[in-house]
Formats: structure tokens, sequence, C-alpha cells
């Protein structure tokens, strides 16, 4: 198998600092690599939507909820990691846009409830195909089999780093 970059640089610390145990090195710093490369594949299949990021991660969680596609902001916030500050500001954008529609919620005076329009379902619609084209793409390289092999590692990696200390 030919030596990629991590390789390289694994190799490097381990003649400088033999001291140490680098093979975190070679798991996590693909991971980053990847996850790298996979932020400009996604920028550049959103930018061919006129999407940025945050705007298809904003719209693609109202559109998982099924219909009628609405949310309140702090479940938005929850959805997407961001801070109720930096929510409000990008529902005024796609508000702005015609993607979303602000509805006061039922029931209660001062809740508001965030809705997908038309227009922002076919948007992140198309997006969301035309990205699982590209990561079809980059995923080619792996069979079936390894694939799943590797989402179910990562998940249970992903797990214990997110899961809450107690």
């Amino acid at each position: 198998m030919a030596a990629d970059d991590v390789d390289r640089i694994v190799s490097a610390w381990r003649r400088e600092r033999p001291d140490l145990d680098v093979t975190p090195l070679e798991v996590l710093s693909r991971v980053s690599r990847l996850a790298r490369r996979l932020d400009l594949a996604r920028g550049r299949a959103f930018a061919g939507r006129g999407l940025e990021s945050w705007e298809f991660d904003v719209l693609s969680a109202l559109r998982r909820t099924g219909s009628p596609h609405e949310l309140s902001p702090g479940q938005l916030v929850a959805e997407t990691l961001v801070t109720s500050g930096t929510m409000t500001n990008r529902v005024d954008r796609l508000v702005a846009r015609g993607f979303v529609e602000r509805h006061r919620a039922v029931g209660d005076r001062r809740g508001v409830i965030v809705r997908l329009t038309a227009e922002g379902r076919s948007t992140v619609d198309a997006a969301l195909a035309e990205l699982l084209a590209d990561e079809h793409t980059l995923l080619a390289e792996l069979d079936p089999a390894e694939r799943k092999t590797l989402a179910e590692l990562l998940g249970r990696l992903l797990r214990s780093v997110e899961a809450p200390s107690g």
C-alpha cells in the first residue's frame, strides 16, 4: 500500500521523538485530514446550490424533522451546535432568502417556530442529492462491508468522545 502524508509525518515524529508513542496520529491525523477534505467538498457541493455550509445545516435540520418541517429556535440550536444569538442571525438571513418562515408557536404567545418553505425544501433536497453523489465518490475506495465497519468504529469513537463525563 502506498504511503500517505500521515505515514510520512508519523515516521518523522518517530525518528525525532522515539520516546513518544505517536500511534494516535495514525488514526486521528487521518480523521482530521479527511474531515478537512470533506468540508471542502461539501463547501463546493453547497456553493453549486448557492448555499453556505451553515445554511445547509439549518435547512437540513428542518428537513429531517418531517412534515411540516419545523423546529423552535432552541431545537435548531441543539441540532446545529451554535449559540442562540448565532441562530437568531442565521434564521434572519434564511428568512430574507425565502428558505424559512417564522410562525407563532401554538399556545405560546412568545414562542416562535421556524418552518421550512417550499423553496427551502427544494434547495436543501437538491444540495443533499449533490452532496451524497460526491460523498459516494469519496468512499468508492471502500467496499460496502468496509464502509460499515468504518462507520461502526467511528461511531464507537465518537460516542466515547461525546459521552457526558460523570
